[in-house]
């Protein structure tokens, strides 16, 4: 199937860079959110992305301009009516993202193929709600969208090589790297990571050093471009508990169990750069 025309369910970070790159590679994007002033904010990160590559003399006012065409806000999902794939974007929350993939069943056309972006929730069970698992399949990309290569591909228990083969060539289309990988809990990518920066995140409560002190040793020990409690707090505190809980549930193995602090920051509201303070402050200007 040629992908000429895609829905992006969420305009946060996540959607509203996949929208970008999608738009720039020559496809009909529907950027669809709950509110209008999502959309909204959404439109504007994608802008002054695009603004900052044209500083940078990576793109023309007129490559901007034609990307920026391809955008179609939406704050419904019936505008889904005509889209060759969804791609969803929302909150990592398994209720919320089955109550989505049931509309998305009901409203897109039958050769309609759905993905979603969760970045560790199991993609036979959204599938599952469904009446086409063969046609369900995750596409992982990473933050920052524009920049970051990779795509984890996963398919589901049900899902079919064709459409596999099909979001594997749109993938390629967006100037990404797709890598297939099969429906476990994390995936690839974060079932590797997220338990890295969890054990980062114990140290710091065990006391055996400070978020700037555990992050040094792995910037100039490991090479890391940036130290583990960053990232964390990069990545959302409440987003790298919710997958190490994912872990746990999904494994059953203590090694998955989250800090005790982790939860606690949660808790308090601390989530990282989102929120204005995490393991760093990040002072709003």
């Amino acid at each position: 199937m040629d992908i000429k025309k895609i829905m992006v369910v969420g305009a946060g970070q996540m959607g509203g860079g996949i929208a970008q790159v999608a738009a720039q590679a020559g496809i009909t994007v529907v950027l669809n959110d709950i509110k209008p002033e999502f959309v909204e904010k959404g439109l504007g990160l994608i802008t002054k992305n695009l603004d900052r590559n044209i500083a940078k003399g990576k793109l023309t006012e007129e490559d901007k301009k034609a990307a920026l065409s391809r955008i179609i806000k939406s704050t419904s999902l019936e505008d889904a009516k005509d889209v060759d794939v969804v791609i969803e974007a929302a909150i990592e929350n398994m209720a919320i993202k089955a109550e989505i993939f049931k509309t998305l069943d009901k409203v897109t056309p039958a050769r309609a193929i759905l993905a979603t972006n969760t970045s560790s929730l199991p993609i036979t069970e959204i599938a599952a709600v469904t009446n086409r698992p063969a046609q369900v399949i995750g596409m992982h990309f990473f933050n920052p969208v524009p920049v970051m290569k990779l795509v984890e591909i996963i398919r589901g228990i049900a899902t079919s090589d064709e459409v596999y083969k099909t979001i594997e060539a749109m993938t390629l289309k967006m100037d990404k790297t797709p890598v297939e990988i099969n429906d476990s809990p994390g995936f690839a990518v974060n079932r590797m990571l997220i338990p890295m920066i969890n054990e980062a995140i114990f140290c710091v409560y065990e006391g055996v050093g400070t978020p700037e002190a555990i992050d040094n040793v792995m910037k100039f020990g490991a090479n890391h471009p940036m130290g583990p409690i960053a990232l964390a707090d990069m990545i959302g505190l409440d987003t790298c508990l919710s997958i190490m809980d994912v872990l746990y549930e999904g494994f059953k193995d203590p090694k998955y169990r989250a800090c005790p602090l982790l939860r606690k920051m949660v808790k308090a509201g601390w989530l990282g750069q989102k929120s204005g303070r995490g393991f760093y402050s990040y002072a709003q200007k």
